[in-house]
């Protein structure tokens, strides 16, 4: 019986690691996917964080840039990369969704990796 209840445990602390309790519920399965691979990897600097916003009719996930000159990405809920609207050499993505700061709305925190 002990030992049971010590796999049990351990089962249910392996689940709860990395960040992943932190993301918020109700979002697409490829969307956790890619957190979860995320918080599995090194840490990001700055450290990753995922949004949710509405842009133009519909709910989007907004990937800031990991670091430098690499992109952000913004996808929408079948994880089809949209645009990226900033990050990059130039700073300002790739000028596929260049409103897209300027037409956002509802934003949510989806998930903030707090890791060190």
């Amino acid at each position: 019986m002990e030992r049971v209840l010590f796999l049990l445990i351990g089962f249910i602390l392996v689940l709860t690691n990395c960040n992943k309790e932190d993301v918020l519920s109700g979002n697409p399965d490829c969307i956790e996917r890619k957190i979860y691979d995320i918080a599995e990897g090194e840490v990001w600097n700055p450290p990753a964080k995922v949004y949710s916003y509405m842009y133009n009719g519909e709910i989007v996930y907004y990937f800031p840039s990991r670091c430098c000159d690499i992109p952000s990405i913004l996808y929408d809920k079948n994880c089809n990369a949209i645009c990226s609207p900033d990050g990059g050499i130039t700073g300002d993505g790739n000028g596929q969704c260049s409103d897209f700061f300027n037409f956002r709305t509802n934003e949510k925190l989806i998930w903030d990796d707090i890791r060190e």
